[in-house]
This record gives C-alpha cells, sequence and structure tokens, in this order.
C-alpha cells in the first residue's frame, strides 16, 4: 500500500487551502492557517487535522493503525 504524505489543507473559515507535508508518525492536532491565522484543531472524532481537513488522511489512518493519539 503507498500512504500519501502530502494533503491539502482547506481553511473552514475562510477557504485559503494549503499543500502540507503530513508526519509519518504523528498526528497533528493544530495548525494554524496561513490565511487568516485561525489554529484549526480535528473535529470531534477525528485524529489530526489533516483527517478533518485535508485532501488525504494522516498516515496512521491510511496504514490502517488507526489513530495516534
Amino acid at each position: 500500500m503507498q500512504i500519501e504524505s502530502i494533503s491539502e489543507l482547506t481553511c473552514p473559515h475562510c477557504g485559503h487551502t494549503s499543500r502540507e507535508e503530513m508526519p509519518d508518525d504523528a498526528c497533528m492536532f493544530f495548525y494554524e492557517c496561513k490565511g487568516c491565522h485561525e489554529v484549526l484543531r480535528p473535529k470531534p472524532g477525528d485524529c489530526c487535522v489533516f483527517c478533518s481537513y485535508g485532501t488525504v488522511a494522516c498516515p496512521p489512518i491510511q496504514s490502517g493503525e488507526g489513530c495516534c493519539s
């Protein structure tokens, strides 16, 4: 299985998108939008901002390991 390491995050506040490299072995709980500077946090039930706002789920979820928190 090929794990994707790049995801495009879309800010729910301003709509700004940014291509970001995801950490291989950790979840990202906070991300500051480069457009409006709001701090994004995961939606309830998601392990990280990539799973909530990205085009690709984080590597631990992609690989079937589950949430890394």
